[in-house]
């Protein structure tokens, strides 16, 4: 049985969720075909700034209800950001100690948000960082959250407001109300698995692709089936992509996977903030540079209909990475002949 302290937990939690508003639908300038409509579901909006805002929220009320945190219990995550921001900010929330494991090339930005939120940062250069958070919580008499384990059974897939309800509801009064594709990129593969089953429940005729960067095992395990391969390299595009398969990611609810240049999405990026007047992540590039390609491929076979993709968080996390034109000469990125593409495919 539950005591004083977690019943309290539960509606701190519930009550965050109350004070917080939807997140915004965004829709794009007609500037790619008149009878085609492009959104974008701005879940950088969130209190802790990211789409990774549900996921931790959900990982805390599994955790609780399953009677893993008590009262004093630290909380320990392997995490490249944005997971560990939103954690952060729940445990603070909650009054619980909260530990981080992140790759050392994590922005300086993000680090300082963790910090910020009273975390502590523990930097690898190891590529398991799973391994390291596990012994970490060890040591400390900890609660591991392992989000790449538990982000696609911690979320409620048919409802109960999540980002997939959230969609489709914001879209009902929309000129096509039913998109012909939601386009996303997989970190954990907590959301896509959340949108795929949402899809299929509601019985919609909505296809979902799932955008993957360079240096993540996604898309090929996609094609191949093949669970047990590797990526000796860790995506340059934070929060996304992944060097081994995770077991939140579930291939059979996505009906499509498309690999993204990391050059493509950071031009993506320089060129929605042409339109919209905001920088977001390289995730959110990622999305949309996706996005734009099922775009062009409908207006070539003369469809109509709307796509719906995501913001995953802003761009002000990443000022020294993918704004700063010295770090992309350091990873040997060019994103100007994407930039040149896509401002002819939206006429800017």
């Amino acid at each position: 049985m539950a005591g004083v302290w977690e019943h309290d937990a539960i509606l701190r939690l519930e009550s965050d969720f109350n004070r917080s508003a939807d997140t915004h639908l965004i829709k794009l300038p007609n500037c790619i075909c008149p009878n085609i409509d492009v959104y974008l579901k701005d879940e950088s909006i969130h209190p802790s700034g990211s789409l990774k805002h549900r996921l931790a929220r959900s990982l805390f009320l599994y955790s609780l209800c399953n009677g893993w945190i008590k009262e004093g219990t630290p909380i320990v995550e392997a995490s490249s950001g944005s997971t560990a921001i939103s954690e952060a900010y729940f445990a603070q929330l909650l009054g619980l100690p909260f530990h981080t494991v992140i790759p050392a090339a994590t922005s300086r930005d993000k680090i300082a948000k963790i910090e910020f939120l009273g975390g502590v940062c523990h930097p690898t250069e190891s590529h398991d960082i799973y391994h390291y958070a596990q012994e970490l919580a060890r040591e400390i008499g900890g609660h591991y959250m392992d989000q790449f384990t538990f982000a696609e059974r911690a979320t409620d897939w048919r409802g109960n407001n999540n980002i997939a309800e959230s969609l489709f509801q914001q879209m009902q009064k929309e000129r096509f109300p039913e998109p012909s594709w939601v386009v996303m990129s997989a970190g954990t593969g907590g959301t896509s698995a959340t949108i795929g089953r949402f899809i299929r429940y509601r019985r919609l005729p909505t296809q979902l692709c799932v955008a993957d960067p360079e240096n993540s095992v996604y898309a090929d395990f996609f094609h191949s089936g093949d669970a047990t391969l590797r990526c000796s390299r860790a995506s340059r595009i934070e929060g996304i992509g992944r060097p081994r398969v995770e077991p939140s990611f579930i291939p059979s609810v996505i009906d499509r996977m498309i690999q993204v240049p990391d050059s493509a999405s950071i031009a993506t990026i320089r060129v929605l903030e042409k339109l919209i007047d905001r920088k977001c992540g390289g995730s959110t590039g990622t999305n949309l540079w996706a996005t734009f390609q099922i775009v062009a491929e409908m207006k070539a076979r003369g469809e109509s209909g709307s796509v719906v993709t995501i913001i995953c968080d802003g761009g002000e996390r990443y000022a020294a990475t993918y704004y700063s034109d010295v770090w992309l000469q350091q990873q040997q990125l060019d994103p100007v002949p994407y930039q040149e593409q896509l401002s002819q495919l939206v006429s800017l």
